[in-house]
């Protein structure tokens, strides 16, 4: 018997309805000059019940946005503020993309169909509203490597080539353009909040809070959290949660985001929005993935603190409807939350069992000591080390702590192969390269399906206690 999961029905639910007057704006889809369908995620669209539209119907509604049944009857671009590298900016929104549609997931989530390079949007500002083929390329791979390493990502849906030639400063020019479509658990970010406690819309914010806590529901706060049955409570413990996790879930595949400002950090915890993204060539702290990142803001070690700066702009956002100090007692559990998550998550990825925290911790240090010294980066390391494996070559240290551990089955063929897979620049811009030269789409195909076999042999990382683990 297959393992697989069943295909899900189309079940549309455009839950946002009850919030659009005042979320976002009803807006059109650009009049591309062609639509050429270039990648269709159809495991994807299995989850949520559109596997068997053919690719005449896929590119209807993903290339020329036709409504889907049931669905929103317009696009909705969505309103929001954020701190953009700590400046607060409240000149922001949806300026390339909108919200297409919502319906229920195989697992009954609420799931929405969202576009990056739709065209113009009344928050584009001086923008052409447009993507580059290039990056939507980059966010294919960037979601595929993410959700084989375990992280809660958003998936890229569809991507469609629309004829048009786009100026852009950071690569060669004129370059070709696509609209991409993803699937995501919410588009509600942390500057969606930050937007309505700015604008004193205390009301809409309340509405809102109800609206993540019906259609994200998640485990109560613990029991001795100081007025843990407020709705702006249980939210922000929620929040710092998932986001405690998803800061570990980075630092175990070895990822840089590169923007990890408030309006790209998801309500449900959920990474997305993919522009200057690296995976580490070696395990470097200091490392940065975007050029205009002077400062290492957002470099490879300090996204943890990031993440917990932001949770905090989310306390910040909710104190018209809470006290202070209950949404401080949430913030506080980020640091062990995080901790917690990391050796979780170290030992999934290591492929041996958990021997509780202290221990965890210690072995994650030795990991870290051994790959610096090494010079080699968290794909070849944990590749080499999996289920307990290289401890010859491994430093004594190193090898002494993981005899102390049980290796997990790892019977999978793809621990088997001369070399792990990764996502390294190079490689990145091999792919591109025969895209933009030679129009094969051949080697970016392939690589997809070599990520989503080593997904496989990792199999789904462990949920928090008391979390349910995303379908």
């Amino acid at each position: 018997m297959s393992d697989k999961p069943q295909p899900a029905s189309y079940r549309p639910d455009p839950a946002i309805n009850t919030l659009a007057d005042w979320l976002g704006a009803p807006v059109e889809a650009a009049n591309f000059p062609e639509t050429r369908l270039r990648f269709r995620n159809d495991r994807a669209a299995q989850s949520v019940g559109l596997g068997d539209l053919s690719d005449e119907d896929w590119t209807r509604r993903f290339g020329r946005f036709e409504p889907l049944e049931g669905n929103l009857v317009q696009p909705l671009a969505l309103k929001y503020h954020g701190h953009q590298f700590r400046t607060y900016n409240p000149e922001i929104g949806d300026g390339r993309g909108f919200l297409f549609a919502q319906m229920r997931g195989r697992d009954d989530r609420l799931m929405d169909l969202g576009t990056k390079g739709s065209g113009q949007t009344p928050y584009s500002r001086s923008g052409d509203g447009r993507l580059t083929l290039k990056g939507a390329v980059r966010e294919i791979l960037a979601t595929e490597t993410l959700e084989a390493l375990g992280v809660n990502t958003s998936k890229t849906f569809s991507v469609i080539e629309t004829g048009e030639e786009l100026w852009r400063n950071d690569e060669p020019s004129p370059t070709r353009s696509a609209v991409m479509v993803r699937l995501s658990h919410s588009h509600i970010r942390i500057g969606t909040f930050q937007r309505l406690m700015a604008l004193q819309e205390n009301d809409h914010l309340a509405a809102l809070v109800d609206y993540c806590l019906t259609q994200f529901p998640g485990p109560p706060p613990p029991e001795d959290a100081p007025a843990r049955d407020e709705p702006a409570v249980r939210l922000m413990h929620q929040a710092v949660e998932r986001l405690a996790d998803l800061a570990a879930s980075y630092m175990v595949a070895g990822f840089v985001h590169g923007v990890l400002n408030t309006d790209n950090m998801n309500i449900t915890g959920e990474s997305f929005d993919y522009g200057p993204w690296r995976w580490l060539p070696s395990w470097d702290p200091s490392f940065t993935a975007a050029y205009f990142d002077q400062g290492g803001l957002y470099a490879f070690g300090r996204q943890p603190e990031a993440l917990h700066w932001n949770c905090g702009q989310l306390a910040v956002a909710l104190r018209p409807l809470a006290q202070s100090d209950p949404l401080v007692f949430a913030l506080e559990r980020f640091g062990a939350l995080y901790m917690e998550a990391i050796a979780r998550r170290w030992c999934w990825r290591l492929g041996v069992r958990s021997r509780g925290l202290e221990a965890d911790n210690r072995l994650l240090a030795h990991c870290e000591k051994a790959m610096r010294e090494k010079n080699i980066g968290p794909d070849a390391f944990f590749f080499a080390h999996r289920g307990a494996r290289g401890l010859d070559e491994a430093p004594e240290e190193l090898s002494v702590t993981l005899r102390e551990y049980e290796a997990v089955e790892h019977n999978h063929e793809y621990w088997s192969d001369k070399a792990p897979q990764s996502m390294l620049i190079e490689e990145v811009e091999a792919i591109w390269s025969r895209v933009d030269e030679h129009d094969d789409w051949a080697p970016l195909n392939d690589k997809v399906a070599a990520l989503r076999r080593m997904g496989d042999a990792y199999g789904t990382p462990p949920a928090p206690p008391g979390h349910a683990q995303p379908g």
